[in-house]
Order: C-alpha cells, then structure tokens, then sequence
C-alpha cells in the first residue's frame, strides 16, 4: 500500500520510499496540520537536494536551521524543530549506523521493545512513539509481535484517532473531526473540573 498522507504526490512518495522521511514527517507532526508535517521532509530533501541521514546530522546547525525557516517553513517552529531533526539524524547515526528500519528489525524486537526504542528518539514521546508503531503496523506492515497491544487504541482497526489512520482526503478529515472532538471534550471536562 503506497503512503498517502499529505496530499502530495512526491511528498507522499518520498515518505513512501525513505523510512527516515517518515521518521521526520512524525516528528514534525506536533502543534502544525498533519498533512503540512508530513510534507516538511519534502521541502527538506528539495532544498538540500537529499535527505540522507548521515548527511543532514553533519550540517552546520546555523545553516540548516535557516534552511529549514526559509518559506514556506518546515514547521511553525523551524529553528526548534531543525535542531531536533539533527539530534533524531545523529542518534540514528550513532545507534543504528544511518539506518532507521533497524529501529524495528535489530533482533527481530517484539512490539514493546520496538515502542521503547521510539519513546527514546529526540522528540518522540510516549503518544507519538505509539502513533508511529500504530503507522508501521496499518501501512507498513512492519507488525513485530505484540504491536497492537504496544501501540495501544492507536492500532485499533477502523479507528481514525491519528495519522496512522489516514489513507486519502476523506480518513484526513475524519481524523481532524475524531481530534477536534477530543480536544473540545477535554476543554469541557476542565473547565467542569
């Protein structure tokens, strides 16, 4: 099953084709659209003219960071999230020699280990590391055992809570209707609390 994430052809096929890209497309997805995130490794990999891992952990933080805030901007908050992207670059470099998918096939991980080797990549906390495993296990099928129960309700079938979820225009939007309901009914409950 291709990607379809960001409603853009070449976005999505990178995504599609670089494991990193997608690694850098959920840490983006935090305070910015879903679809705009994911698309934040295209204009990276344009503007660089790669989108190598080894490559971007070496550039200079300055430049990239610029880089990064050039319009249209990677993030609503480029220089933060450049600066997170080549921590995520080096640690990928240093842990697993540049190559992502060894997140997920060194030692043959079951589930849990593979949700704990996310929650330790810069800018990945627990939500996001369950979001990513439910994304490897619905579209990937990258399923180590015991990854639904690792990933939790984000690896329910037929749900539509997170970017995992999302296969064209029409699950997007369920997934924005499914978020903008949580966070109405999490307004609610404070302000009753």
């Amino acid at each position: 099953m291709s990607l379809n994430l960001t409603g853009d052809v070449d976005a999505d096929r990178l995504l599609d084709s670089d494991p990193f890209a997608l690694l850098v497309g959920m840490l983006l997805d935090q305070q910015y659209p879903m679809e705009a995130a994911f698309a934040g490794p295209h204009k990276i990999a344009q503007r660089l003219g790669t989108l190598d891992v080894t490559t971007i952990a070496e550039q200079d933080p300055e430049a990239f960071a610029s880089m990064c805030s050039t319009p249209p901007a990677v993030h609503r908050y480029p220089g933060a999230m450049a600066k997170r992207i080549q921590e995520l670059a080096r640690l990928l470099v240093e842990e697993y020699d540049g190559d992502p998918t060894r997140i997920w096939t060194d030692g043959d991980p079951d589930g849990k280990t593979v949700l704990k080797r996310l929650k330790a990549l810069p800018g990945y906390g627990d939500q996001k590391a369950r979001i990513f495993l439910a994304l490897l296990g619905k579209q990937r099928g990258v399923e180590p055992k015991g990854w639904r129960e690792a990933a939790g309700a984000y690896a329910e079938e037929g749900s539509r809570r997170s970017i995992a979820d999302v296969v064209d225009a029409t699950t997007l939007q369920e997934v924005r209707t499914f978020k903008k309901e949580q966070k109405a009914a999490a307004k609610a409950a404070k302000e009753q609390g």
